[in-house]
């Protein structure tokens, strides 16, 4: 399977909303998590994140079709370079796409000094992320009754 990743603009942000806010639908609905899921978040706070200058928002590709989103903040000041959030359409998922996506991201951004977080009870999404060679830090953090928010890291 051939992943690309495309980078976006400010101009795409009502599509690539659009796709995020699909993409998070099931979770949001199952964690009632309204303060900090991507699937809440309003467009403006996605323009606003793509006009940041230290935010790089992909689309991700696997074989020419759109599949995803990946969104990397690298400030390019030696700080952990951090992925928030990344996404595979429904259809697409447990196809390995985004471990690839997270493969060619590091390719770009480097290998070393990441950090990203996700939802503990999300033990795929864990798996994934351990796979990859992140390491659980700190306290898992509660969000809710339903939810935890676990913190990785990736040197």
């Amino acid at each position: 399977m051939n992943i690309e990743l495309v980078k976006i603009n400010v101009d795409e942000a009502e599509k690539i909303w659009k796709m995020q806010i699909d993409a998070f639908r099931g979770l949001l609905d199952l964690y009632q998590d309204f303060d900090t899921s991507p699937g809440n978040e309003t467009i403006e706070k996605v323009k606003m994140k793509l006009l940041q200058g230290y935010t790089y928002y992909y689309y991700i590709y696997a074989n020419e079709v759109l599949v995803g989103g990946i969104r990397v903040i690298d400030r390019k000041d030696g700080s952990r370079k951090r992925v928030a959030p990344v996404f595979i359409t429904e259809k697409y998922r447990n196809k390995g796409i985004a471990q690839r996506a997270f493969y060619e991201i590091e390719k770009l951004h480097g290998e070393k000094n990441w950090e990203l977080d996700t939802i503990f009870q999300e033990k795929g999404n864990c798996h994934l992320y351990e796979k990859l060679g992140y390491k659980k830090i700190g306290e898992i953090e509660r969000i809710n009754d339903r939810m935890d928010i676990v913190h990785y890291i990736k040197d």
